[in-house]
């Protein structure tokens, strides 16, 4: 009895450090024979930001202030995050459909424990969770875009 008792616990122990998990990367042991990504590739393509549920939130919040200070449209393609810096572009992704849309950071939440993101009704739809409430989703930052700078823009304008 205390045999078992000591293998159960030890198997949560290896469980909760993360040990008992097998391969995490796309290149495993099974994978072997496939094309290794390039060096160049973007980390954020590997390693999401988080992965949790997901809500959305509609008409009762319509025009009433964000965090951000402008008001809120559920049409918007905008979501609540508690920490990320307001004005943030995230991509979501619904892990049960993989389908993903790109959303803007612009209040904060959610209120509910064990939430990610609230995003927009908007967002919800495109995403195909607005009929359940919630959904297992994906996060990724979106990098910011430096502005391109052509020979069109260097050039002197022309008399």
């Amino acid at each position: 009895m205390r045999r078992r008792i000591a293998q159960g616990l030890a198997l949560a122990v290896l469980v909760g450090l993360g040990v008992a998990q097998g391969p995490t990367k796309a290149g495993s042991a099974k994978n072997s024979g496939t094309k290794a990504a390039s060096p160049a590739a973007p980390r954020t393509a590997a390693t999401p930001y988080q992965v949790g549920t997901a809500s959305w939130y509609g008409d009762y919040f319509e025009g009433k202030p964000t965090a951000s200070g402008e008001p809120f449209n559920m049409y918007d393609m905008t979501a609540a995050h508690p920490t990320l810096p307001l004005g943030t572009m995230v991509k979501v992704t619904n892990l049960r459909n993989r389908r993903s849309v790109v959303v803007r950071i612009n209040d904060r939440g959610p209120i509910v424990p064990g939430r990610i993101i609230d995003v927009s009704y908007s967002a919800a739809r495109a995403l195909q969770f607005h009929a359940q409430g919630i959904q297992r989703v994906r996060l990724d930052v979106v990098p910011a875009r430096k502005p391109a700078t052509t020979m069109a823009m260097l050039r002197e304008p022309s008399l």
